[in-house]
């Protein structure tokens, strides 16, 4: 008995030792494996973003495949489409050139992974700083162009937002350049096909950048992110993005033969799956494409369809308004001559959309929608060529009356003409229709080159454009032709 009182004696502070113990090798490894298991979920196991992916015909404008389309989501680095947008937009109105130098504040400096490195007070090229946003996706290069360009990133954020409600993007809004982490920076897959579109429409020289595989920065080789580039048929961009709360992202063009489409793809669940995903949507989606003529104006109008864009100087800031029944508008046509000298000289125009319901009024600067440059210098030059601006009208609204002017003869519409722009000087239209003459040459051998003088509400404006197509194919090929030239265009009924 007494043995047995002893033998509990001893195992009573012996259990109470044991359950003190686990009780501490609890405490200790239980934060640790919740940091794992939260370090986990964070980082791929188990952690399922929402998904959304959105696949438009560029040509027709249908939609090829849709989830989640207009479901909000975080863009991610995808954000660095609309900086770079903004930047060409600059580099066109002649404020900046390939070589011109961005400087590099403590702030971007600060910013965090994915980055060059840039010290504070260094400077870039702009055309270095395009390929390291291509590529690199460099978020202390993508907060300097703001900076640059805005004064501040969150001033130049704002620019971006009303950049992207005039393009139609009305579910976007942007809080830094970058597309680090903010529970503010929302898109949808539906705005950005929008974009995907405007950027390839608007700055065709440009765009080629989104090619880039790769590039040498000091020493350094720094590769494309974009894995599809090169191994999926059709591929010529543009743009990833991650974050933890965006999942894997993809921005994508594809063009094969005379189809071409633009996906989206958002909240991958690995950059691999998130390829997969986007490769079988391109394999799948181009031979659905239409092959004919586009038949949608380019994207660069599709937040403006009701209201043209036209060339503003920023000095006199003239204007046009939309042209409807009730509008006094008076239209007279000359011809040009392909002699008519070229200027190219920089210019910073303005597009500033119009309509009959903005009589006396024009948007601000940052909110104005763009339309498509033309005769630019060719790619990847830096020569500086000044905006010209195709503006998109409804039938409604056009009373052609064409009469000679002095200085050439007659030129009566053809039941199709083509329309490169509207300028605010005749000069500069008739140097749009040479220039456009001289080098796409043989389709429009037989065209005969006019501008409309537009008067309304005091200002004038002078539309290029080419007559000489009984039927719509003819004009449209002769168009595509334009295009290719990169000169921006539509054709249209007389």
């Amino acid at each position: 008995m007494m043995r047995s009182v002893q033998s509990r004696s001893r195992t009573v502070p012996a259990l109470a030792a044991a359950l003190t113990a686990a009780a501490v090798l609890t405490a200790m490894t239980a934060p640790a494996e919740a940091r794992r298991r939260s370090h986990h979920a964070r980082s791929g196991g188990g952690y399922n973003p929402p998904y959304a992916a959105m696949v438009v015909d560029v040509k027709s404008g249908k939609t090829l495949h849709a989830v989640n389309e207009d479901a909000l989501r975080h863009p991610a680095s995808i954000t660095k489409v609309m900086t770079l947008y903004m930047l060409f937009e600059q580099m066109e109105r002649g404020k900046f050139a390939l070589d011109s130098e961005l400087s590099i504040s403590a702030k971007a400096a600060m910013q965090s992974p994915s980055k060059l490195g840039l010290r504070p007070g260094s400077t870039i090229t702009v055309e270095e700083a395009i390929k390291a946003i291509v590529t690199k996706s460099a978020n202390d290069v993508a907060c300097a162009i703001g900076e640059n360009i805005g004064g501040s990133e969150e001033r130049f954020a704002q620019m971006m937002t009303a950049k992207a409600r005039a393009l139609g993007m009305s579910r976007t809004t942007y809080v830094n350049a970058s597309g680090l982490p903010d529970a503010d920076q929302i898109t949808t897959a539906r705005d950005l096909t929008i974009l995907a579109r405007a950027i390839q429409d608007r700055f065709p020289r440009y765009y080629r950048y989104f090619q880039t595989r790769s590039f040498a920065f000091r020493g350094r080789v720094i590769g494309n992110h974009n894995r599809l580039l090169g191994t999926v048929e059709g591929v010529d961009g543009i743009k990833t993005g991650y974050t933890r709360d965006s999942g894997f992202n993809l921005m994508t063009a594809a063009k094969l033969g005379d189809r071409q489409i633009v996906a989206i793809v958002l909240g991958g669940k690995s950059g691999a799956s998130r390829d997969r995903i986007m490769a079988d949507l391109v394999r799948g989606s181009l031979p659905r494409a239409y092959a004919g003529a586009r038949q949608t104006a380019p994207t660069v109008e599709v937040a403006e369809r009701a209201r043209p864009a036209v060339v503003a100087d920023a000095v006199s800031r003239t204007r046009t308004q939309l042209a409807s029944a009730d509008d006094d508008e008076v239209e007279t046509t000359s011809s040009t001559e392909r002699t008519q000298p070229l200027d190219i000289s920089p210019s910073r125009s303005t597009a500033t959309p119009g309509s009959a319901g903005f009589a006396g009024r024009t948007l601000p600067k940052a909110a104005q929608a763009y339309a498509g440059s033309a005769a630019q210098a060719p790619f990847p030059g830096s020569a500086k060529s000044e905006a010209r601006l195709a503006s998109v009208e409804s039938p409604a609204a056009r009373t052609e009356a064409p009469k000679p002017l002095a200085n050439g003869p007659r030129v009566v519409p053809t039941a199709w003409v083509i329309q490169l722009g509207a300028m605010d000087d005749e000069g500069k239209a008739k140097a749009m229709l040479a220039e456009a003459r001289a080098k796409v040459g043989g389709s429009l051998a037989k065209a005969a080159p006019y501008t409309v003088k537009v008067e309304h509400g005091g200002a004038t404006l002078y539309r290029a454009r080419f007559s000489g197509f009984s039927e719509q194919d003819a004009a449209q090929d002769a168009c595509t032709a334009l295009k290719r030239s990169g000169f921006s265009c539509f054709a249209t009924r007389s």
